[in-house]
């Protein structure tokens, strides 16, 4: 299959989910990229999360996770699905960080805890204990891109929430304050759908960073929740539930949908687009967006200044 333009990637991208023929667009990227480049390898690291985001990736459907780990990408390291244990996993990130620089795509999963050292260890390297934090570091300086997969990563999440008790930051802010400059492209969800993950490598390998919001993430996958909402009808002639299971406008039972920005409920849904949050009756909880899960304003912790983009976009 020959290269796609950027305007058909944009095209397949945005009607992946829509129906069963529409899931070949994610496919049809992965065929395409297989085809014309080679394999980069990739980091996955994990931090304060619970691996939903991982558990997500490994649920794609078309492209599936076989797919795209051995023909999309190479999966050097992630600690979850890696056969190797120990000092065996510890010497295959060594190896790749050693062997690989300037080619690694890092994806990071979870926020980066800064209050211990001992937060978040993920093995040994010298006699002394490794730690997400640190690992982060290494494996970004030798790296060509981040993605911050997930809020956690993205913008703190549940772990900087209040009475949050490890100093929880994000991805860009740790690599910021350790002066490690790098691409890096949030994509955030609790968690985040599987093809905007790897719709965004996709992206980033044939044409570069894509456009991004005010807060890091794609344009193409996080659309305004609210005005494209299938009960947005209801909102404007000011019919609202007031109870789960009725057919109108949720906002009076929570949802976020106006404050909140991706294209599940409008476009791409969950389990090969068999529903989504609004679309079975459950408010939007605002995942994807950097006030979350506090939604106060408190839960920025800095992330609309920290995650600017700070590369040229196309």
């Amino acid at each position: 299959m020959s290269k796609i333009s950027r305007r058909e990637f944009l095209r397949l991208a945005l009607v992946a989910g829509v129906s069963a023929g529409g899931m070949s667009g994610m496919g049809r990227i992965a065929e395409a990229l297989a085809a014309t480049k080679a394999l980069p390898p990739v980091v996955w690291l994990q931090g304060q999360t619970c691996t939903g985001c991982s558990v997500s990736f490994l649920n794609a459907t078309y492209p599936d996770i076989a797919k795209i780990i051995t023909q999309v990408v190479s999966l050097k390291y992630h600690m979850t699905v890696m056969g190797g244990t120990g000092e065996v996993a510890m010497q295959a990130l060594a190896d790749v960080i050693a062997k690989k620089k300037g080619q690694i795509i890092l994806l990071a999963e979870g926020s980066v805890p800064i209050a211990n050292p001992d937060y978040c260890n993920i093995g040994a390297k010298g006699g002394k204990s490794y730690s997400f934090a640190q690992a982060v570091l290494d494996v970004a300086k030798a790296s060509q891109a981040a993605l911050a997969v997930g809020t956690c990563a993205s913008y703190g999440g549940i772990p900087a929430a209040h009475g949050s008790q490890t100093k929880a930051i994000t991805l860009n802010a740790w690599l910021k304050q350790n002066g490690v400059s790098l691409p890096t492209i949030n994509v955030p969800g609790c968690p985040p759908h599987p093809d905007w993950m790897v719709g965004t490598i996709a992206h980033y390998l044939w044409y570069g960073v894509p456009a991004l919001d005010g807060v890091g993430r794609p344009k193409l996958f996080y659309p305004d929740v609210h005005e494209n909402c299938e009960r947005y009808s209801y909102f404007q002639a000011q019919k609202f539930a007031k109870d789960y299971g009725e057919p109108f406008c949720l906002y009076e039972l929570g949802c976020k949908g106006p404050i909140s920005q991706c294209d599940v409920p409008s476009v791409r849904g969950w389990n090969g687009n068999v529903n989504a949050c609004i679309r079975c009756g459950s408010p939007c909880i605002g995942c994807t967006g950097p006030t979350f899960p506090d939604h106060d304003g408190a839960g920025l912790r800095g992330a609309v200044a920290l995650n600017q983009p700070t590369v040229k976009v196309v």
